[in-house]
């Protein structure tokens, strides 16, 4: 059973920081993609940044600069370093894992959810 389980979530005020993680288990094949998105109340879900599993990250312009992603290939584990946070950056973040199965098939899986609020 495959699982995605983020942690590190919370309250802080603004300027502060955050440090998320999350653990994949339960996938046999390697992960091609982790990455965090983040959904306000009202708001469509977004994405935050991605890495891959060679190391190249995107991030959205709303964080760049502040957020940094990074992952443990050999824990099938990935980092969200939230620094100067702000008010909008308040939502609850989901990781997410993307990888290729057997006969190219996708996966696509997304953990619980943390939330993350911060205070002016």
């Amino acid at each position: 059973q495959v699982q995605l389980v983020e942690s590190g979530g919370g309250l802080v005020q603004a300027g502060g920081s955050l440090r998320l993680s999350c653990a994949a288990s339960g996938i046999s094949f390697s992960i091609n993609v982790m990455g965090w998105y983040r959904q306000a109340p009202g708001k469509q879900r977004e994405l935050v940044a991605t890495i891959s599993r060679g190391g190249s990250t995107t991030y959205a312009d709303s964080v760049k600069g502040r957020f940094t992603i990074s992952r443990d290939n050999a824990k099938n584990t990935v980092y969200l370093q939230m620094n100067s946070l702000k008010p909008e950056d308040t939502a609850v973040y989901f990781c997410n894992a993307f990888y290729y199965g057997p006969g190219m098939r996708e996966y696509t899986y997304w953990g619980q959810g943390t939330q993350v609020t911060v205070s002016s």
